[in-house]
């Protein structure tokens, strides 16, 4: 295991990652080769669970790129798997209120100060652990939780969300906020916009960094977009998926191969 997120996160330095919904090795194996410092593992959207994301995380582990996971839901099981499993982040879908912050962050904790299922046999202890009081202090201190904040409802409660102790970072959803506040997709909204703003900088006031999805497969949108969220305090950002960069890619090389 190489790359520390929250190193990335905590960096005043420009980080690019994505998003691998596709269960393929070897996509992450190109996505760390081209320069992206780390990928989120889509299990609530990729046809996919834990024993493939793990896998997809060694791969990530192997090119020297950071590696978190989006869960379906904010379940304890889940987040415990995925941590077992070395995938040191977990990101919560739909994270509407600060109570649901704690419970992923508690999952993310050994008892007695969390919920988090203890195992010496785990990958993310090299699979058995001599010394279990070490490894809990290393563990705790290099894993975390990601609030994906994507609805009205989410929004609304931002400020208490920022607040909870422990959160890693606050990840903003303009696509399914967009969906959520009745513009069907349309993250480019003024207002889906200006909610995303009030996240962003609710976050920063609190020290929280954030991760921003960068979707549109134009290069000069994406960078535009890139440098409004910059000035905001921004730094890392998730460009498009491993779909949309491919198929970016590959409708490039037709349109210009048939014209």
């Amino acid at each position: 295991m190489t790359r520390d997120l929250k190193a990335l996160l905590r960096s005043d330095q420009v980080s690019l990652g994505t998003w691998t919904q596709i269960a393929a090795p070897e996509l992450v194996d190109l996505i760390g080769l081209n320069g992206f410092g780390f990928t989120i593992i889509d299990c609530q959207h990729g046809p996919f669970g834990i024993e493939t994301a793990e896998n997809l995380a060694r791969a990530a582990d192997a090119n020297g790129i950071a590696s978190a996971v989006r869960l379906a839901d904010n379940d304890p099981v889940q987040i415990m798997k995925a941590l077992d499993a070395g995938i040191r982040h977990v990101v919560i879908p739909n994270l509407e209120t600060a109570a649901a912050a704690q419970q992923a962050i508690a999952a993310t904790q050994f008892a007695p100060h969390g919920l988090r299922g203890a195992c010496p046999c785990c990958r993310s202890g090299g699979h058995f652990i001599r010394n279990w009081t070490e490894y809990v202090a290393k563990e705790e201190a290099r894993v975390g939780a990601i609030a994906l904040v994507e609805t009205a409802k989410g929004v609304e409660n931002i400020e208490d969300i920022v607040r909870v102790p422990g959160l890693t970072a606050l990840m903003c959803g303009p696509f399914d906020l967009s969906v959520s506040m009745g513009f069907e997709g349309n993250w480019r909204a003024p207002e889906v916009n200006a909610a995303v703003a009030h996240m962003v900088a609710t976050a920063v006031a609190a020290k929280v960094p954030v991760m921003m999805p960068v979707f549109s497969s134009d290069q000069d949108e994406a960078k535009s977009l890139m440098d409004h969220w910059r000035s905001r305090g921004v730094s890392t950002f998730v460009i498009g998926s491993d779909k949309i960069l491919i198929a970016d890619a590959f409708s490039r090389w037709t349109e210009r191969l048939t014209e």
